[in-house]
Order: structure tokens, then sequence, then C-alpha cells
């Protein structure tokens, strides 16, 4: 039986490349379409917009200061997660890449109608449009890193351990629409936490569990098989740690 066609719809980053390398064993995939990261200027912009300047000015205090330290004395843990669970980041091969400003741009649609995949795995990119969306008649299948809806946008399993909340403190494979994290659930599963592990390296842990039953959720698309959960729990949208937030959680409650 010829292998079903994928195409990727991703950013760029070591998930990518982890995600990559988990499937095309399995799957033939057709192309990488790699978005560019939105520009500095535009991102902070919309973000203050949002957030205001004083979170965002502590959320740019924490990426260049915690995070980078966190990234830095975590590298064995990271190993060791890659090596144990199996995953592997070695770079894309460029001849499957199309670079792309934006993953909505017009080319996005011209690229997915000209290759006629069987299914899209969206990775790391932007929210995609409805136009996307619905510019070819297959599923579009994210992993994400938090139980949702309690846990939408980022860092699901930091703010979940913050919370005290271990039973939402995992990983759900969904279908994408045009909101952030609101697509309907396939799979969900928790993740097991260990004292090596903190914000540098819970994404790995989800990662890892997520690729397992992102691949369950394919077979069961194309079996015709797939059940869709239903998880009642509150809707709420996280975002980055600030430098402050991170401090007190990590001094007062001990959440790495």
């Amino acid at each position: 039986m010829a292998k079903k066609k994928l195409v990727m719809l991703a950013g760029k980053g070591i998930s990518t490349n982890i995600l990559y390398n988990s499937l095309k064993e399995e799957y033939e995939i057709l192309a990488i379409l790699l978005e560019e990261p939105v520009p500095v200027i535009q991102f902070l912009k919309k973000r203050i917009k949002k957030l205001g300047i004083g979170k965002v000015a502590g959320q740019i205090m924490f990426q260049l200061s915690i995070a980078k330290y966190l990234q830095w004395v975590s590298s064995k843990r990271r190993k060791e997660i890659l090596k144990i669970l199996g995953l592997d980041d070695s770079s894309l091969p460029e001849q499957k890449i199309n670079h792309l400003r934006s993953i909505n741009d017009s080319e996005t649609i011209l690229l997915l109608q000209k290759l006629r995949p069987d299914l899209v795995i969206v990775n790391g990119t932007r929210i995609i449009s409805e136009h996307v969306l619905n510019s070819i008649p297959v599923i579009f299948l994210n992993i994400h890193a938090g139980i949702t809806p309690k846990y939408r946008n980022v860092h699901g399993a930091y703010w979940a351990n913050v919370n005290n909340d271990p039973d939402n403190c995992g990983v759900t494979v969904h279908m994408v629409d045009n909101g952030i994290d609101t697509g309907r659930i396939i799979y969900q599963r928790k993740i097991i936490i260990t004292k090596k592990d903190n914000f540098s390296t819970y994404p790995l842990l989800q990662l890892s569990e997520g690729i397992i039953y992102l691949k369950k959720a394919i077979q069961d698309i194309f079996d015709n098989k797939i059940i869709f959960l239903t998880n009642n729990s509150e809707s709420k949208m996280w975002h980055h740690p600030t430098f402050w937030q991170y401090i007190y959680y990590r001094i007062v409650h001990n959440k790495k």
C-alpha cells in the first residue's frame, strides 16, 4: 500500500525537526512549508497592545536571562531526553523546504492545492487563516503543548505545574481551526515531570508524548475511526512568564 502523503506547515525550530524525523519513515512528507518568524518589531507592538508594556518588558527580561540560563544548565538533560525517548533533532532536508514569509500568504494556498496531501500537519506557526484552512478538503492536525481548553497558547506544562494541576499537565492533539488552540480534541495525555526537569525541558516531554498520539490520530483519520473528546474545563489563555513571575514561583513555590 502506498504511503499516505502529508504536508507540514511549520515554523523554524527543534520541534519541527523532531516532528519531521518522527513522521518521515511512516508517511511521505511531500513538502515542509516553513515560515519565517514574525518580525520582532511587529511582534512586540502587537504584544504590547494586548498585554501592556510592563508585562512585555518582564517577559523579555525572562527570555534574555532566565530562559537562556535554563537552556544552558539543562543541556545534559535535554540530550538525555532526546536519547531515551528516541527523538531525532537532525536538520530538515533542504530539498523538502519551501520558505514562506507567512503561512497565510497566497503562496501557501497555491502549494497546498498543487501538492494535494492527504493530511496537513501544523507545528509552530502563527494562527492560520480560515482562507488557508479551507483551501483544500483535508484535516489540519496540531500537537499543542498543553491540555486544552484550560491551558491554551504557550507553556501549558509550566503553568499547570505552577497551579499544582498535574491532571492537566500534558499535551493535546487536535484539529486546527482559526482560533488559538480551540480546535476539536482528538487525544489528550499527561506527562511525567521529574526533579531533573524545568521550564526548558517540559516541551520536549510534551512533544514526545504528543508524537505518539499524533500518529494514532493520523491513523484514526485514515481508518475513518476518528473520535473527538469533550473537555469541559474552563478555557484560559496563558502567556510567557515575566522575570518576576518566574522568580516568585521558583522561590516561594519551588516551581522550575
